[in-house]
C-alpha cells in the first residue's frame, strides 16, 4: 500500500491519495504524541494486559484510598498478608500474656521483610496508579506506625528489660510480671496496642486485596 501514487499516460498526470493509509499514519502520530514515545506505549499496553479485581477502599486510620489492584499488586500484598497473618504483629495484643520484648522482636523482623518486598516492584509497575497507593500505604505503615513507636519505646524498654532479667530478685518472676514493673509501662502499653490495631486493619485490607473478598 502506498500513501500517495502516480499515474502518467500520454495525456494526464494522475495523483491518487491512500484515505486509509494516510488515517493509518495520523492515528501512530496521533498515539506517539499522546503516549510520549514507544516505551511509554509499551508500558500501555503493559499495563492494560494486568487482570484487575474491583475497586478497594484502604481504610487505615484516618487514610482512606481506593484502589484497582493488578497482578503484581496481589502478589505483593498476598506476601505481606502472609508476615502479618504468621507473625504477632497482626494479631490482637493480650497484655497478660504477650511478651513485649518479643513482640519487638517480631516488629522489628517484618519492617526488613515488608521494606524487601516493596524492592520487588519492577520499575515498569512503580507509575501505576494502584501500585503507587499500595507503595504509598505500605510506606505509611513501616514509618509512621511502626518506625514511630520503635524509634521511642522499644530501645528505651529493651535495655530497661534486659537489666532486670538480670536481676536477683526478679529470678522468680515471669516476663510478663517484669515488664509491668517498667516505669512507663502504661503509657508503652497504650501506644502498642493502638499501633497494633491499625497493624490488623493493614492486614484485613490486605486480605481484600488477595481473596477479593471482605474480611
Amino acid at each position: 500500500m502506498y500513501l500517495i501514487t502516480l499515474e502518467l499516460n500520454s495525456l494526464n498526470l494522475n495523483l491518487n491519495l491512500n484515505l486509509f493509509v494516510l488515517f493509518l499514519i495520523i492515528l501512530v502520530i496521533v498515539f506517539f504524541t499522546k503516549y510520549n514515545g514507544l516505551e511509554k506505549i509499551l508500558n500501555f499496553f503493559n499495563k492494560n494486559s494486568e487482570v484487575t479485581i474491583d475497586e478497594v477502599k484502604l481504610g487505615i486510620g484516618s487514610t482512606h484510598i481506593t484502589i484497582t489492584p493488578n497482578n503484581k499488586d496481589k502478589e505483593i500484598a498476598y506476601k505481606l498478608w502472609v508476615e502479618l497473618s504468621t507473625r504477632k504483629i497482626g494479631i490482637p495484643i493480650n497484655e497478660e500474656d504477650d511478651v513485649i520484648y518479643e513482640i519487638y522482636k517480631s516488629w522489628y523482623e517484618f519492617f526488613g521483610i515488608a521494606r524487601m518486598l516493596l524492592k520487588e516492584y519492577p520499575l515498569t509497575k512503580i507509575n501505576d496508579e494502584s501500585s503507587k497507593k499500595i507503595i504509598f500505604i505500605t510506606e505509611k505503615i513501616l514509618n509512621k506506625e511502626l518506625r514511630n513507636h520503635l524509634t521511642k519505646w522499644q530501645a528505651k524498654f529493651r535495655h530497661w528489660y534486659e537489666i532486670e532479667l538480670k536481676k536477683e530478685k526478679n529470678y522468680n518472676l515471669s516476663p510478663q510480671e517484669i515488664q509491668m514493673k517498667y516505669p512507663d509501662y502504661n503509657e508503652l502499653l497504650n501506644n502498642l496496642k493502638e499501633t497494633n490495631e491499625h497493624l490488623i486493619n493493614y492486614k484485613k485490607v490486605l486480605y481484600e486485596i488477595v481473596f477479593d473478598e471482605e474480611k
